[in-house]
């Protein structure tokens, strides 16, 4: 491994550390079936969709509007209204988002890529392992699979070809990998 992509590496793990670092909101005591902890994780846990949201807005504010980060951050923003209506229909008032601004934004946008390919893999297992929390209750199990099947057959795809593009993707690029609809190809 070069030394320009050892710290790069070394930059995205400190971006993922202090996600984990920040101090959270602990759930509130109105959080208390299976169900609500698995809506309350997703939301708002370091590997979640708030941090998510952070981390590419990160990308964007240092690098600006770059594909696939754009594209991936508006999905990211409905996943978090998504995930904010399952915890509004258990009653929990749900926190603004506390880590914009407080992730860094990678030094190479290529490592990044990757390195957020293989998250999508591990996104796809925190759902399957969150789902297995909230048998029983049909919406959140719905939007647990829309939110999976949006990381293995959108986001994965979209950060493997920007990791092989050198970080980023064009229109052209985008466009490939669109459906004849306009919407991504699932």
């Amino acid at each position: 491994m070069s030394r320009i992509a050892a710290l790069t590496l070394t930059a995205a793990l400190l971006a993922h550390t202090c996600a984990a670092a920040l101090t959270l909101p602990a759930a509130p005591s109105t959080v208390d079936t299976d169900a609500e902890r698995a809506a309350w994780t997703a939301l708002m846990s370091s590997d979640g969709e708030y941090a998510a949201v952070a981390a590419y807005s990160a990308v964007i504010a240092r690098y600006g509007p770059v594909e696939p980060y754009v594209s991936v951050l508006r999905a990211e923003e409905n996943h978090v209204r998504a995930l904010t209506r399952q915890l509004q229909r258990y009653g929990v008032a749900v926190p603004s988002n506390p880590y914009l601004g407080r992730i860094p934004a990678p030094t190479n946008l290529r490592v990044a890529a990757q390195a957020w390919a293989d998250g999508e893999v591990l996104n796809v297992k925190m759902y399957d392992d969150l789902a297995l929390l909230a048998t029983g209750d049909t919406p959140l199990q719905k939007v647990f699979g829309n939110l999976r099947a949006a990381s293995l057959q959108v986001h994965l795809p979209l950060f493997q070809q920007a990791a092989a593009a050198g970080g980023t993707l064009t229109a052209a690029q985008m466009g490939a990998l669109r459906s004849p609809s306009g919407g991504p190809k699932r």
